[in-house]
């Protein structure tokens, strides 16, 4: 056997290994004292005798977690089956003498020289065909069955020695997975993977309707590993690959930690892409974590209210549980294209949003400026010098703020009456064919959102297949690929008593990214009582009901009697010009409404205060100013109110009752809000 097939059979099977392992669901990790507060510390960076003076102005912040040893390979494993992690032994020792809890970061992105340089078939190639080397991060291929057994052995090394340590709550695999690789091995493992799914290649032909532009198979060999330009089976498909690899990468790692370590230790990656990069399934790879973890930065500009919030929500719903941000910027990055820092109080704010919305902790990308590598301008806590940079006053009042407010926030999550829902095959779909460069998939799940957060205060995010009897409202803002199955999943929520409310651009394609041969929505155009006649991409905003719809429309009918016409288009095209645009059937105990477009946001506000209304949607809390920020989390016998404000000028809220500020431990009627200030209220009791 050569050595190409060898690492095709080792890969194909590790793919099928991750159905196998799937079934068995991971015991969700519950963090003790959140939230915690802490930083990325690269102890391996700074001379022994600086770490002491490091961990005390931890300590004297109020941080109690840090992570380490996610780049530190070539400090761990110098040569070649030469480990030295006594360092790190120390490292974690003097940790817990300052009261600060450690995560350990397999370091499995960044491969040492010694590696990538004796063994060049673990790197990996770039979409042009351009082998990447040693230098920077993420050289390796993720395919590569060659590169994961070295990644095996030094997990393997790092759980013995630490797996017990009862200083070490948990572990990060790897950081912020990212790139695929396009060698000739993994081209070859992406079409066993094709094999193993369609069986023949007649089937496979018939699903992607190769007999367009005469692309059809006779041999699976022939088929190219492409991620743009190409069919949209294939592209599809593509990206079911690259999710399942990247999660077997994961399950190795996963296998090797949990032969070694404490149950008790939790097992995480960190999420990169501002949480929004859509390279794989964020759904199908949180499954095999105790948590979800991510990283939230700005960027340039400030912070985005209803974004930031949208974004931790999201990722709340990965595995509708409470998560951890795992890095944040201390006041400013240096990857923007302009990279300027927040306001003075911004910060706080910042985690204290993430924590309303379910984070149980925060850390800081990074601790201390390094002194050399690619990030020397990235925002820190300390300067090179080891002394605190002005950033450092303001986590400390955070700090301050986590301790006084963690025997009321421990054990606490969100809860919601309304959810959004989305599928990652619907993302992919409409990025492969947007059809306008205007249709930009954040910003329309933003402009469904925003709506919906300030009527409820609360809102989840979750995947189209989960559970959604506990909500009054479901909204499926762009669920462009709706299968038998998920319709009748959707239908089953309705008929139930749910009310689902559909997006533009839903139920167009099928699981295999080929257009329903039914009009949109598809599946669900029978329960509608109505359908889609005809897509418009918008040049500029056209009239539609009390207000204006831009970017996208389309021409709705109705088929059946009791299909209400909620909405009309003005004069416009001639095409749209008096049709429906939104319509709206009661299907069992509950109803199906579809919108063909995207509304202004005054118009937008007014369909979901409608719908909310009668469905008897309440908000959380009631009106509070327009900067002020709202959100609950419940626990088993309190509730807990974090207030935000999240503008410029102090802002004066009414409470609905006396209620106990615990980080001003008083008993307060009313909450002054200075800029950027924060409020943490609990009443005991309520359900």
């Amino acid at each position: 056997m050569s050595q190409l097939t060898l690492r095709i059979t080792c890969l194909f099977i590790a793919l099928f290994a991750v159905c196998a392992l799937a079934s068995a669901q991971p015991t969700p990790y519950v963090t003790p004292h959140a939230p915690l507060l802490g930083a990325a510390w690269y102890p391996e960076q700074w001379p022994e005798s600086r770490w002491d003076a490091d961990l005390q102005l931890m300590q004297d912040a109020h941080m109690n977690v840090v992570r380490v040893g996610e780049f530190a390979w070539s400090t761990e494993e110098p040569a070649e089956g030469h480990y030295d992690l006594d360092w790190l032994e120390r490292a974690i020792a003097l940790a817990a003498k300052h009261h600060i809890a450690v995560v350990i970061g397999t370091p499995t992105d960044a491969p040492p020289a010694w590696l990538t340089s004796k063994y060049p078939d673990t790197l990996g190639t770039d979409a042009n065909g351009r082998v990447r080397q040693h230098g920077n991060r993420r050289q390796f291929s993720y395919s590569s069955p060659h590169y994961r057994r070295f990644c095996e052995l030094i997990v393997a090394q790092l759980a013995k020695r630490f797996g017990h340590n009862p200083n070490v709550i948990g572990w990060q695999i790897g950081n912020e997975y990212t790139d695929e690789s396009f060698d000739a091995a993994t081209r070859k493992q992406f079409q066993e993977f094709l094999k193993a799914k369609y069986k023949t290649l007649d089937h496979l032909n018939r699903r992607w309707t190769t007999a367009y532009w005469s692309q059809t198979y006779t041999a699976w060999d022939q088929i190219p590993l492409v991620n743009a330009g190409g069919n949209p089976g294939l592209l599809l498909d593509h990206k079911h690959f690259v999710t399942a690899t990247w999660r077997s990468f994961q399950q190795d790692q996963i296998k090797v930690l949990r032969d070694y370590i404490s149950p008790a230790q939790f097992v995480t990656t960190n999420i990169g892409g501002l949480g929004w990069s859509d390279n794989w399934d964020h759904y199908r790879m949180t499954e095999d974590l105790n948590l979800a973890s991510w990283d939230e930065y700005v960027g340039e500009g400030h912070l985005k209210v209803a974004k930031e919030a949208m974004m931790n929500d999201f990722v709340r719903g990965w595995k509708r549980q409470n998560f951890w941000v795992m890095e944040t910027e201390p006041g400013s990055v240096n990857w923007a294209p302009i990279n300027n820092a927040l306001d003075r109080g911004e910060t706080r704010a910042l985690a204290w949003q993430a924590v309303g919305h379910g984070a149980d902790a925060i850390l800081y990308w990074q601790w201390r400026s390094a002194l050399n590598g690619q990030e020397q301008y990235h925002g820190a806590i300390v300067g090179p010098d080891g002394t605190p940079l002005p950033i450092y006053a303001e986590i400390q009042h955070l700090g301050a703020d986590f301790a006084a407010a963690s025997r009321v926030l421990a054990g606490t999550t969100p809860h919601s009456q309304v959810a959004l829902i989305d599928t990652y095959d619907s993302r992919w779909a409409i990025d492969f064919q947007p059809h306008t460069k205007l249709y930009d998939q954040q910003q329309v799940l933003l402009d469904f959102y925003r709506p919906l957060e300030s009527i409820a205060q609360s809102v989840d995010i979750v995947e189209a297949t989960a559970d959604l009897g506990q909500y009054k409202l479901v909204v499926a803002p762009d669920l462009n690929v709706i299968d038998e199955p998920l319709a009748a999943h959707l239908l089953a929520y309705v008929r139930a008593g749910g009310h689902l409310m559909l997006g533009p651009r839903s139920g167009m394609k099928d699981q295999y990214n080929a257009l329903n041969m039914e009009r949109q929505p598809g599946p669900l155009a029978k329960a509608l009582g109505g359908r889609v006649e005809q897509f418009y991409a918008l040049e500029s905003p056209i009239p539609v009901g009390s207000g204006m719809a831009s970017i996208w429309a389309e021409q709705l009918s109705t088929a059946s009697s009791d299909t209400k016409v909620d909405l009309r288009y003005g004069k416009s095209n001639g095409w749209l010009d008096g049709k429906p645009a939104m319509i709206t059937r009661a299907v069992g105990k509950g109803s199906i409404t579809y919108l063909g477009t995207i509304p202004d946001s005054a118009l937008m506000r007014s369909i979901m205060q409608s719908v909310a209304t009668s469905l008897g949607v309440a908000s959380i809390w009631g009106a509070v100013p327009e900067d002020v920020e709202i959100c609950r989390r419940v626990g088993r016998d309190h509730v807990a109110y974090i207030l935000i404000n999240h503008g410029k000028t102090q802002e004066q809220v009414h409470l609905p009752r006396v209620m106990h500020d615990v980080i001003t431990n008083k008993d307060l009627g009313s909450a002054t809000l200075e800029p950027h200030g924060v409020a943490v209220f609990t009443v005991e009791n309520e359900q």
